[in-house]
């Protein structure tokens, strides 16, 4: 009889033995390989990628890799022991030296190609080809793929070097921007927000690159200093790393017959992506023109929940395009994202996004890559005319179905049973007039107070009398609409479940990334703390210090309330 230590009846993976022989690769062993890459994954040079699914490529091992954290809650999830993240073959494997493989697994990881389009626009002159076959996972390379807890997971280094889509980069992360996706993945998680995962984050103790940054209380736009930068390498973790982007891409070769295999390669991609993400939820016995337009049913289902979670929690993804869009639909790619603290609906951390990747139009740029994948996907239903014109008129419905999530998640945040329109249109407009912090006032909302004194907390300044009286005005009409929806206390019990009382505010992750740059790892640690329960009431000392407004300080200060790059 087996002693192994177990989770919830499996037995609990303690070895690097036992988690290689866990690999199980359907993307490399169902789809084309590029017939133009190489089988040791030597490809580290910027070219052009014309046809295939995947190129093989080798990551490039961080010297002297030093462990930062792990993510606890998810190894549980896994079933993975704590102390494979210290387990000296696992950190080679997961810094990039896959010379620490062995069979199942393989000494190659793979990159993806993917097309690039902007609010519906297809874009290609951003390619240094001009073709648009330069776009692809420039930096982030597959290594695993395989059945962990009985669920099929991809693991994907987000630094692990240059890959043929590199674009002439240097295929390098830097720890300031590995440690904000390792801890924003998790803490999306934590607020119930579909996303892709964080596994581990590495960082080098001799290897180190410049990128340009702000320099303290910087308040230009643009970065005014080059700052030399450990490179790291965090591994995420998803299902899969397909993109609407990717579905484009074969679409485009298919619409112009680049190859004669264009669009076969389609096909197979999407089966693909049906196979991966929605084996559970689409019956494979179906016609492949019928998965298809339960397909289209399913993502965008999945898609405007995904936005109406974002508006919730207050993110805002930065640069919402279609090649940042998981065909998923769970959140993926943080690279210039942020998180609203004071309530402005134009909110937008990434000075190169503009309005359009705004907080609260992140709907519409949700229907822009919806409408990418509805065109890539069209051509495959061209022989069906039924199919087609299910498919199409469930592209048609797309913006009454956001609307629809919308009006669900605005009537769960303020704890009532039906969505009443007057209230939430008044309380954005006296929000927006107001100088108010979106998260803490949600939280003290949640207390379901009588008076606008019990608010203060969430007010950067008092309003005006004129303002105060229409916001106590406000107060009580809601407080009228909660008192016919039933208990008053469960009530307030159910909104404290959907408006966390602890947000991602960047001034507080500053200091993390600072000193982790200085071999300090502990403030990183505390953070995953925090934010793995951003919904409980946690420590007085802790409250007094994550639960509060940011200081003047921080406001229009680069680096903190916006950035040009993320890299």
């Amino acid at each position: 009889m087996s002693t192994a230590p177990k989770l919830d009846g499996w037995p609990l993976v303690t070895s690097f033995d036992e988690f290689v022989g866990l690999a199980d690769y359907s993307l490399m062993d169902s789809l084309n390989v590029d017939p133009d890459g190489t089988e040791d994954g030597d490809d580290h040079r910027a070219r052009q990628v014309f046809s295939g699914h995947f190129v093989p490529v080798a990551p490039t091992p961080l010297p002297e890799p030093e462990y930062v954290s792990h993510s606890r809650v998810f190894f549980h999830e896994l079933g993975l022991s704590d102390e494979l993240a210290h387990d000296a073959r696992f950190i080679r494997l997961f810094s990039g030296d896959l010379s620490a493989a062995t069979a199942p697994m393989r000494q190659v990881g793979w990159a993806t190609g993917y097309a690039l389009s902007i609010y519906g626009t297809e874009y290609t002159h951003q390619c240094p080809f001009g073709t648009g076959n330069g776009y692809g996972d420039g930096r982030a390379i597959s290594v695993f793929e395989g059945i962990v807890n009985q669920q099929r997971w991809e693991m994907q280094l987000k630094g692990g070097g240059a890959t043929p889509y590199c674009r002439g980069a240097d295929g390098r992360a830097v720890l300031r921007s590995s440690v904000r996706e390792f801890l924003a993945q998790e803490y999306m998680h934590a607020l119930g927000v579909p996303t892709s995962r964080s596994l581990t984050l590495y960082v080098s103790r001799s290897e180190s690159v410049a990128r340009p940054w702000y320099a303290e209380n910087c308040q230009t736009a643009d970065p005014d200093i080059m700052v030399d930068n450990p490179v790291a390498i965090a591994t995420r973790v998803a299902p899969s790393f397909l993109r609407v982007g990717q579905l484009e891409l074969f679409a485009r070769r298919a619409r112009t017959t680049a190859h004669p295999k264009a669009l076969q390669e389609l096909h197979m991609i999407v089966a693909h992506l049906i196979a991966r993400e929605y084996h559970g939820d689409i019956d494979q016995r179906l016609a492949f023109a019928e998965q298809l337009v339960e397909l289209a049913r399913l993502f965008r289902r999945r898609l405007t929940s995904l936005v109406a979670n974002w508006l919730r929690v207050g993110y805002c993804q930065g640069n919402f395009n279609s090649d940042n869009c998981a065909a998923g639909g769970f959140t993926l790619d943080y690279g210039p994202f942020g998180f609203c603290e004071m309530f402005d609906p134009r909110f937008q951390p990434w000075t190169g996004g503009g309005t359009h990747f705004s907080f609260f139009n992140q709907p519409v740029a949700a229907e822009a890559n919806y409408h990418m994948f509805w065109t890539a996907v069209r051509p495959l239903l061209a022989e069906d005319p039924e199919a087609l014109k299910a498919f199409d008129r469930v592209r048609q419905g797309f913006a009454d179905a956001m609307q629809n999530e919308l009006q669900n998640m605005w009537m769960t945040k303020l704890g009532l049973r039906h969505y009443d329109q007057g209230l939430t249109t008044q309380l954005l407009q006296l929000l927006e007039r107001s100088e108010v912090d979106y998260t803490i006032f949600f939280r003290e909302l949640s207390h379901v107070p009588e008076h606008t004194s019990a608010l203060q907390k969430s007010f950067y300044q008092a309003p005006t009398p004129q303002l105060g009286d229409e916001w106590q005005a406000w107060l009580d009409s809601w407080r009228a609409a909660v008192g016919k929806e039933g208990d008053v206390t469960e009530i307030s019990a159910k909104m404290k479940r959907i408006n966390p009382k602890y947000a991602w505010r960047e001034w507080l992750i500053v200091p993390a990334y600072e000193r982790a740059m200085e071999g300090d790892y502990n403030l990183v640690r505390e953070l995953q703390e925090v934010l793995n329960d951003p919904y409980d009431e946690q420590s007085q000392e802790r409250e007094e210090k994550y639960y509060r407004l940011r200081p003047r300080e921080f406001f229009n200060a680069g680096g903190v309330s916006h950035y040009s790059c993320s890299s």
